[in-house]
């Protein structure tokens, strides 16, 4: 999820949030990648420990039967604040299935950085990882790696979606059933059954958010044309259910548009903000599971 739908999503203050989602959920903090691989491998081991001691428990996770996505699927976002060409943010799953114990998982790395003038003004790198269950759609692993302005951050987020739990360097959380992370929010988002959706109708999920478990809503509103510089798309639009007062002056002050089609992506999403507005569009794609049937021209 790019950064500017996370802190619309998740509702952080600082102005930082406001230019990195999802929707959301960019570019990452430059640290050591063999440090990471050192990282991830001990937490991978942590997990499969834990697994390997739940085998039959893990018959009871739920099985999501989707096309939304697949692995290799690559989508690229141009992100303005204003009239301003403020950054890129990027959404990658690995070409190649990450195995943690016993499950599968897609390995999505999220980056964004800001561009041009607004990197003068306000730097932003950002690196987000998530390891998702193939078949519960939930995630496993959790890495954040927040460098924005002179604010820095480092996570390590362990789901045990058996015994619902999320663990980080700072504590230990009881979660409800299929917690999401910041990134699997998107993808598990991808995968609800829209069909016979009714404007006014409302989706909800539980997400993690440092420490703590944060409700998520979405509303559909219905069917709208999105004209974008890649194309004319046919879209569902959804109002993200936000909290008023702190960045947003109302809560239906988020719009994100998705592609009207299997693959279910995020076109458009734009927010109302106290200081102004930020705008994300799809501006390059690669890897989808589906053909792209919602782009008219």
């Amino acid at each position: 999820m790019s950064a500017p739908l996370r802190s619309i999503f998740f509702k952080r203050k600082s102005f930082s949030s406001l230019t990195n989602f999802h929707l959301n959920y960019f570019h990452g903090l430059l640290f050591d990648l063999q440090q990471q691989k050192i990282k991830i491998s001990m937490l991978s081991l942590l997990l499969i420990s834990v697994l390997s001691q739940n085998i039959d428990a893990q018959d009871k996770l739920r099985t999501i039967q989707h096309r939304a996505f697949k692995a290799g699927e690559v989508l690229e976002y141009r992100v303005h604040y204003g009239f301003i060409d403020a950054g890129i943010a990027k959404l990658e799953i690995a070409p190649e299935l990450k195995p943690i114990g016993t499950r599968q998982t897609y390995h999505v790395v999220g980056t964004g950085q800001t561009r041009g003038a607004f990197d003068w003004f306000f730097k932003v790198r950002d690196r987000y990882e998530s390891f998702i269950d193939t078949k519960s759609i939930s995630p496993w692993l959790f890495l954040r790696r927040i460098e924005e302005g002179n604010y820095k951050k480092s996570q390590n987020v362990t789901f045990n979606q058996v015994t619902n739990t999320a663990s980080s360097q700072k504590a230990t959380i009881a979660t409800p059933e299929n917690i999401q992370d910041l990134v699997s929010s998107y993808y598990y988002a991808r995968t609800l059954d829209l069909q016979n959706a009714k404007p006014g109708d409302v989706f909800s999920f539980d997400a993690y958010l440092d420490d703590e478990v944060i409700p998520m809503k979405v509303k559909f509103v219905g069917k709208e044309k999105v004209k974008t510089k890649l194309g004319t798309f046919n879209c569902l639009k959804f109002h993200p259910q936000l909290l008023e007062g702190r960045v947003f002056k109302d809560k239906d002050d988020m719009t994100v548009w998705i592609s009207d089609d299997e693959n279910k992506v995020v076109i458009r999403a734009q927010a109302e903000i106290l200081v102004g507005s930020v705008k994300m569009d799809l501006q390059d794609y690669r890897g989808l599971a589906n053909e792209f049937s919602a782009r008219l021209k």
